[in-house]
C-alpha cells in the first residue's frame, strides 16, 4: 500500500505551525485540511487527552459559532499522535488565509472561564475527561506562536 499523505511529512523537520496538510475534490468543492500543530514531533511531550478534547470541545463551538466562517467549518478534531488537531473547511485555502481566525480561537480558548461546552453526560461520550486550566494554557501558547507566525511554519518543511 502507499504511504497516505500526512506520513510523508518529514515529521524530523516539522514544527509547530498552521499548514496544509491536503486539498480534496468532493463533487465541485475544494476541501482543505489543515494540520494545526501545536508541539514538535518527537521533541516535546504531546498534549494529554484530557486537555486535547477541552480544546475540541471549545474550538469547534467558537469555529461553529464564529459568523465569517461557520458555514465553511467541515470538521476539528485531535490528530491521534496528540501533537495537534485538523481543521476541515469547505473552499480552496492557503495557511495565510486563516491565521486570523484560528488565533481567535486560540485566544477563546485561552481565556475561557465556566462550564466546558457539551462536558454533560447527555452531551458527550467522555465528558469527564477534560482539562480546562491546560487547554487554556495550549491555547495561550499557540495563539502566541500565531501572533508573529513566520512563512517556514506556514508551509511543511522539505
Amino acid at each position: 500500500m502507499e504511504k497516505i499523505t500526512s506520513f510523508t511529512i518529514d515529521h524530523i523537520k516539522l514544527q509547530p505551525g498552521l499548514y496544509v496538510s491536503r486539498k480534496d475534490k468532493v463533487g465541485v468543492e475544494t476541501v482543505t485540511t489543515f494540520d494545526l500543530r501545536l508541539t514538535s514531533p518527537n521533541e516535546e511531550p504531546v498534549m494529554n487527552t484530557a486537555e486535547m478534547h477541552t480544546i475540541e470541545h471549545l474550538a469547534a463551538t467558537y469555529l461553529r459559532n464564529e459568523k465569517n466562517w461557520q458555514d465553511k467549518v467541515l470538521y476539528f478534531g485531535p490528530m491521534g499522535c496528540r501533537t495537534g488537531f485538523y481543521l476541515l473547511l469547505s473552499g480552496d485555502y492557503e495557511s495565510a488565509d486563516i491565521v486570523a481566525l484560528v488565533k481567535d480561537c486560540f485566544r477563546f480558548i485561552a481565556a475561557f472561564e465556566g462550564d466546558v461546552p457539551g462536558a454533560s453526560a447527555k452531551d458527550c461520550g467522555n465528558y469527564l475527561d477534560m482539562n480546562l486550566p491546560m487547554a487554556k494554557f495550549w491555547g495561550a501558547k499557540y495563539a502566541a506562536l500565531l501572533e508573529n507566525i513566520t512563512p517556514d511554519r506556514l508551509v511543511y518543511p522539505e
